[in-house]
């Protein structure tokens, strides 16, 4: 995706991609965020045209209507142009049902193991990661539209109120009222993290971003 797609939303990249269907057709979703996924699929699609995806995450149907913010030709097998395969980067427009809920549960888990194998990796042992997925929660009883962000900089940490959802390259935006203790754990992994694991914190702390504003 382009540059002002992957500001919009940060990503997990999926390790093993996720079966989907795009209006019934087959699909592979190769990542994921709160606020769109990155798909492959048969056929050519382009910017702006709707459709319906869907998965399954727990025994559970995940559906949202989706649109296509950015779409390439990445393979024309036989050169017959009768199987061309696309990479396609789409935004979330509408949940179905509790589709939003079991995203967010669905992406903190995720992050919450990588997270934590990471950890267990350079420690020796496990560690307490699983809690970050914890901000991924959906809290509907949150006051929306306002956020905290806490910035990294020559080792200490800056806390700043701000009315933007943004994820800043030297820290993190969460909901403004996230437990203090979530936000301490948040904040010791990342101080600790590589490159790779301070973009899944962020992408964590997105998760909460979205639920004070949904």
């Amino acid at each position: 995706m382009v540059a002002n797609d992957r500001r919009e939303f940060q990503r997990l990249n999926l390790s093993k991609p996720i079966l989907a269907l795009i209006d019934g057709q087959s699909a592979l979703m190769l990542d994921i965020g709160v606020g769109g996924a990155f798909i492959e699929h048969y056929g050519e699609m382009r910017p702006g045209h709707r459709f319906q995806l869907s998965f399954r995450w727990q025994g559970a149907d995940v559906v949202f209507t989706a649109e296509v913010a950015r779409s390439i030709v990445v393979r024309t097998p036989g050169g017959d142009g009768k199987s061309i395969v696309s990479h396609t980067g789409v935004r979330f427009v509408e949940a179905v049902g509790n589709s939003e809920e079991l995203l967010q549960q669905m992406i903190g888990t995720f992050v919450g193991h990588v997270l934590a194998a990471q950890k267990a990796n350079a420690a020796g042992d496990a560690t307490d990661a699983t809690t970050l997925a914890q901000l991924g929660e959906a809290r509907r009883s949150r006051s929306r539209g306002l956020f905290t962000s806490f910035r990294l900089r020559d080792g200490s940490w800056w806390r700043v109120p701000t009315d933007s959802p943004q994820q800043p390259l030297d820290g993190f935006t969460v909901g403004a009222h996230e437990d203090e203790d979530e936000l301490e754990t948040l904040c010791r992994s990342y101080e600790t993290a590589n490159d790779e694991a301070r973009r899944l914190i962020r992408l964590v702390a997105e998760l909460s971003v979205h639920a004070a504003t949904h």
